[in-house]
């Protein structure tokens, strides 16, 4: 498992996560390579922050699952795409992460 070089100058609110989305393949089973615009949003990521976890009506605050480095998959067209630092990065809850990726 490999950790994202970049420092992040930015932490997550709440049960938020920030991905880093991992590249597409670029080309079809058959060889073809694909261009931009044909390639499907990616669905798996690499945790780069977490947030401290979300805060029940009791107040009782619930760890988060996931961890920093951790490769995970995620919903199509789960959270908000920001650019940070010049680089991509996707913004989501905790709950749009389907699983962790062994």
């Amino acid at each position: 498992m490999s950790t994202t070089a970049t420092k992040l100058n930015m932490r997550p609110l709440g049960d938020r996560v920030i991905l880093k989305p991992l590249p597409t393949e670029e080309r079809t089973r058959g060889g073809v390579i694909l261009p931009d615009t044909a390639k499907e949003k990616p669905q798996q990521g690499e945790v780069c922050a977490i947030g401290a976890g979300r805060v029940l009506e009791n107040g009782d605050k619930v760890p988060m699952e996931v961890k920093v480095g951790d490769r995970v998959l995620y919903g199509k067209y789960s959270g908000q795409e920001v650019k940070i630092e010049g680089d991509e990065y996707l913004i989501v809850k905790e709950s749009d992460i389907l699983g962790i990726l062994g």
